[in-house]
């Protein structure tokens, strides 16, 4: 009854707050039902960018691969701190003084009307067929479980999974579609930090049980008893993340989810202003590399607490391999008292509805602003594209209700969205990465590159599974080779046909762009966290009986040397490539 209570009461407290901030305003125009106004301050962009993140797929998920392969797989969590320094310095300003809506808009200045319908199209595909499904139905499994509601009900494990679907998928419609984008980014703020709080006391309770009532002695086993699972870096070629591929792969994968992705970039093009959005996403930097410690050492705990037979891990069905899924779950049932249970499972609740209602309010605006204004009624009244927005967010959340529950008996349809959300995310990118980059890139550019990438890494992965003959290629560094082989493609385009006048980026003066006054400084201690993260946990620090603190010290200050260097680099080409422009002088002035 505990439980129960206290996931109402924190469930509820979200709501009537979250109602309480939007109530008064203006839903009826594009930018206030769309962008909040462009009135989101720095707290709500940190927190909504966090909890849009978190999801119970990636809690459960991310956490049953460290329990498989040990803290190697933080690459995913850690790397999305350095991937948003980019957004704040990169693409936001850009995004920001074109006034844009959504990322096809930004392509459509870029390259013409033709690419933003082109990319329109491939977003909407990737939200209703690749991503919400999926936190549907990963939500609704995982909070059955936590909550045994088939047990409570007396009902089976698929009519409990229909059950949970449709209560997420009705909830989360209603902050989407009635609420706008601000109700969204309230919320999440909101459940932001209950599941931070709820997310870090899960791996301090559970190393005190580990450690049978000390909590140091808990961490101590983690780093005696098999310190290479506590290894950062893949320094084999069986880690789950080599390190080239965590270069060559992961970071660019991370560049495209932070940084060109419409569910999360959205939140910042919302910014009161530049500075106000600057502080979000370097906030929200922050948090990823906390975010560590909930994502990552609940699962490496999980693991030590099962081998001294401290948990009970159940194997797969039909089989001899632990069922490693199911390890957090477990875990937090475990380690947590009846009435804080309740409370983490409001809060995991509240990051799953985040994931739903943020894809929801995402499609809308795409389907009403790039398809619906553009194609279909130019001359659109507010009130009518904002109304058409609603209709199409409730046909989404039908549709993805409808699909979620069917997820665990179609294994050929889950590897096919599975694919095509591979196949698109690196191509987008790279795209967008050339409207930066080259002022006088043309449209074909574009085009030709978007279907080079495609195509070559649909074959490369899926049809050759990385094996060329001669040699074979980590799934992780084809995508850095399908990058460079884009943006060669795309370079020679751009030689052959370029544009006769230089691509010059319009100035909406939508919203104050002067930089945050702290933001390279707080740029630069990300970093500095960063490095210090991945050469402390590795054979220099702390998990080889050969480990040093001078090592560490001589390793994170040579490292710091090279980000330094690269930093100067790239500042240099940047405003080789923008002369003139002022504005971008002033964002890469050093402090």
């Amino acid at each position: 009854m505990l439980t129960i209570i206290s996931f109402l009461f924190f469930t509820a407290l979200v709501a009537i707050i979250s109602y309480q901030k939007t109530r008064k305003e203006n839903l009826s125009n594009v930018t206030g039902y769309f962008l909040a106004g462009r009135s989101l301050p720095w707290y709500v962009i940190a927190g909504s960018l966090f909890l849009t993140n978190i999801s119970a797929e990636q809690l459960t998920g991310l956490n049953a691969n460290a329990f498989r392969n040990g803290a190697n797989v933080m690459a995913w969590e850690a790397t999305s701190a350095l991937t948003l320094i980019v957004l704040a310095f990169i693409f936001l300003p850009r995004f920001l003084r074109s006034g844009i809506t959504t990322i096809p808009q930004f392509l459509e200045r870029r390259y013409g009307k033709r690419m933003r319908i082109i990319s329109s199209a491939i977003f909407i595909y990737a939200i209703v067929i690749g991503f919400l499904p999926f936190v549907l139905y990963a939500g609704a499994i995982t909070l059955g479980k936590l909550f045994d509601v088939s047990a409570i009900l007396g009902i089976s494990d698929y009519a409990t999974t229909w059950l949970m679907v449709i209560a997420i998928g009705v909830i989360g419609g209603l902050y989407a579609v009635f609420g706008g984008l601000k109700a969204v980014a309230v919320s999440d703020t909101i459940n932001g930090v209950g599941l931070l709080i709820a997310g870090l006391l899960i791996p301090i309770v559970g190393l005190y049980q580990l450690g049978t009532g000390d909590i140091s002695d808990g961490f101590n086993i983690l780093l005696t008893d098999a310190p290479e699972r506590m290894q950062a870096a893949g320094l084999t070629e069986s880690s789950n993340i080599p390190w080239h591929g965590l270069i060559s792969g992961v970071l660019i994968i991370n560049l495209f989810y932070w940084c060109t992705n419409q569910a999360i970039v959205q939140r910042t093009l919302a910014a009161k202003n530049l500075a106000e959005g600057q502080k979000g996403i370097l906030a929200a930097a922050a948090l990823k590399i906390l975010g560590v410690v909930m994502l990552v050492l609940p699962g490496i705990i999980a693991w030590h607490m099962h081998q001294r037979g401290m948990l009970a891990i159940p194997m797969k069905a039909g089989s001899d391999i632990l069922n490693s899924d199911m390890s957090y779950p477990i875990l937090v049932r475990e380690v947590l008292p009846t009435w804080l249970t309740g409370f983490f499972g409001a809060a995991l609740f509240g990051a799953v509805l985040s994931s739903f209602n943020s894809g929801v309010n995402s499609l809308s605006t795409l389907i009403s602003l790039d398809i619906y204004k553009q194609l279909i009624r130019p001359a659109a009244s507010d009130a009518e594209t904002v109304r058409i927005g609603k209709i199409f967010g409730i046909a989404t959340i039908v549709i993805c209700i409808v699909i979620a529950p069917f997820i665990s008996t179609a294994e050929s349809l889950y590897t096919l969205m599975r694919t095509i959300m591979a196949v698109i995310n690196v191509p987008i990118f790279a795209v967008i990465l050339m409207g930066v980059l080259s002022k006088r890139a043309p449209a074909l550019a574009g085009y030709v590159g978007l279907v080079t990438g495609m195509v070559f890494f649909f074959i490369s992965n899926f049809i050759l599974k990385g094996n060329f003959g001669l040699f074979t290629v980590h799934w992780l560094n084809l995508v850095g080779m399908n990058l460079i082989l884009m943006l060669a493609v795309m370079t020679v385009i751009r030689y052959w046909k370029p544009m006769d006048k230089p691509y010059v980026q319009p100035d909406n003066s939508a919203v104050d762009i002067v930089e945050w006054k702290h933001a390279r400084l707080a740029s630069w201690i990300l970093i500095f966290c960063f490095m210090a993260l991945y050469i402390v946990f590795s054979p220099l620090g702390v998990t080889s009986d050969t480990g040093s603190t001078a090592k560490v010290i001589i390793a994170l200050t040579g490292s710091m040397l090279v980000f330094y260097v690269l930093y100067h680099l790239v500042k240099t080409v940047l405003l080789r490539r923008n002369p003139d422009n002022k504005k971008v002088k002033v964002q890469l002035q050093s402090e």
